[in-house]
Order: C-alpha cells, then sequence, then structure tokens
C-alpha cells in the first residue's frame, strides 16, 4: 500500500510541476531580412516578456539566401522578407502555411553618403555623373534592395552607366557598412538602415514610382513543426506593442 501511494503522489507532482504542454519550451527559428536586425531583436525581448517558455533564434540575410535556404530544407518556422518575390516564389512551391501569409510592413529606398562627403551628391541622378566612382549596391538577384536599386535606375535610364561604378553586397546591410567606412562615395539602402547610423546622411529619397512599393510579407513555413508557437509570434507582429517598435525603425505598418 506504502508502495502504491507513493507512485500516487509522484505522478501527482509531475501533472503539478509543468507537465501540461502551455510549460513546455519552444525554440522557433526565423528567418529574417537584414533590414529587420535591430527591431526583431528588440520585439524578441518584448516577446519573452510574456512568454518565458519561446526562445527565438533568427537567422537575418538577404531574403534571396533566406530563401534558398528555405527551399533547401534548412530550419525554419517562419519567414520575413523584405520583398514580394522570394516570398512568391515559396508559395509557389507550397512552403508556405496556407492563410498565414501576411503583409506587415512598407519601407522607403535612399541614397546615402558618408558624414564627411564633400562631392555634393543630392540625388539618384548623380550617380551616373563624375561626383561618383563607386557606388555600394545590394546584388540584385537575391537582396531585394538592390531590385529596387536596379528598377530605379532604370527608371532613370542610367542602369548602364551605375552598373559600371557598382560594388554588390550580400546584403543591405553590408551595402549600409561600405557606405559608413566610405569605402564607397554612396549606397542605396533602406530608410531604416540610414536611421539607425550615425555615420551616414541621406541625400535623397527614391520616387515611389521609380520602383515596386517596398511591402515586407510574412509567413509561417508548412514543414515548421511549431506552426502554432510561429502563428502566434507573426500574430504578436500587428500589436500595438509591435508597431510602436517597428515605427521608432521608421517603419510603416500595414496591418
Amino acid at each position: 500500500m506504502k508502495k502504491l501511494f507513493a507512485i500516487l503522489t509522484a505522478a501527482l507532482l509531475m501533472t503539478g510541476c509543468g507537465g501540461g504542454s502551455q510549460s513546455q519550451s519552444v525554440e522557433l527559428h526565423v528567418s529574417a531580412a537584414a533590414s529587420l536586425t535591430n527591431a526583431m531583436n528588440d520585439l524578441a525581448e518584448l516577446y519573452a516578456k510574456d512568454n518565458p517558455n519561446v526562445k527565438i533564434t533568427f537567422n537575418f540575410g538577404s531574403s534571396g539566401a533566406l530563401q534558398q535556404a528555405i527551399e533547401n530544407g534548412g530550419q525554419t518556422d517562419l519567414f520575413f522578407s523584405a520583398a514580394q518575390k522570394q516570398m512568391n516564389a515559396l508559395d509557389d512551391k507550397g512552403e508556405l502555411l496556407e492563410g498565414s501569409r501576411k503583409d506587415l510592413l512598407l519601407n522607403e529606398v535612399v541614397l546615402i553618403v558618408p558624414n564627411d562627403a564633400d562631392k555634393n551628391i543630392s540625388s539618384f541622378d548623380d550617380v551616373a555623373t563624375d561626383k561618383v566612382s563607386k557606388v555600394a549596391l545590394g546584388e540584385p538577384k537575391g537582396v531585394p534592395v538592390g531590385q529596387y536599386s536596379e528598377e530605379i535606375f532604370t527608371k532613370l535610364n542610367i542602369l548602364d552607366a551605375v552598373t559600371a561604378k557598382a560594388v554588390y553586397g550580400s546584403d543591405v546591410r553590408q551595402v549600409l557598412a561600405w557606405t559608413e567606412a566610405a569605402e564607397v562615395d554612396c549606397g542605396v539602402v533602406y530608410a531604416t538602415d540610414a536611421a539607425i547610423s550615425d555615420k551616414v546622411k541621406v541625400v535623397a529619397i527614391a520616387p515611389a514610382d521609380t520602383h515596386k512599393p517596398v511591402i515586407y510579407p510574412a509567413a509561417v513555413i508548412k514543414s515548421s513543426n511549431q506552426q502554432d508557437a510561429a502563428k502566434k509570434f507573426l500574430d504578436f507582429m500587428t500589436s500595438d506593442a509591435a508597431k510602436k517598435v517597428f515605427a521608432n525603425y521608421g517603419f510603416k505598418c500595414l496591418d
């Protein structure tokens, strides 16, 4: 009888000590565009206050590289892209959880120069002139800001002249870093990237009619083993608290 009582007591203690699913720890693997780095790190800290059992592991990079990693079976529960192109490609291949895709944010494309620049660069048109010998751009095949840059310079009829001077970064943060270090005369980044740096200044904002809208979509990955947790974190991105964080970094919230 004593042995049976001990067994029952142990079982009750196990049940009362978090055996339920609500207290189980969860690790979410989130792939996000490099331009979201600062905002996402802040949001993860904020989310952890009410969800201490959720550990969020980020993989930041160019949207194209992240897309390829997901297609190749890389562990990802949730994807935040800086452009529709990469999300559309995953959608076409059936990689997204149906009904989970959301358009979250809007950004702007800007031309930046180092703070101490003295070449009087003041417009995107200037990139094709003798004022600029080297310009940093995102690699257009996989880096959305590079794709937007090509659209802008194509619209301005100066793409060939600009391409001859271009050095291509693997993501928007590399473009920013090169410009901060004055390794180039100017660079094309998002307004939100320029805003976090005190080493560069914005000299021009790309007119809206020169490129597709810079929309950031997000979606849960269909192969995720943590779909419920991923959907909950994605829902958090449209909360008032999350919107304040995004706004602090210069993003415009769409949802």
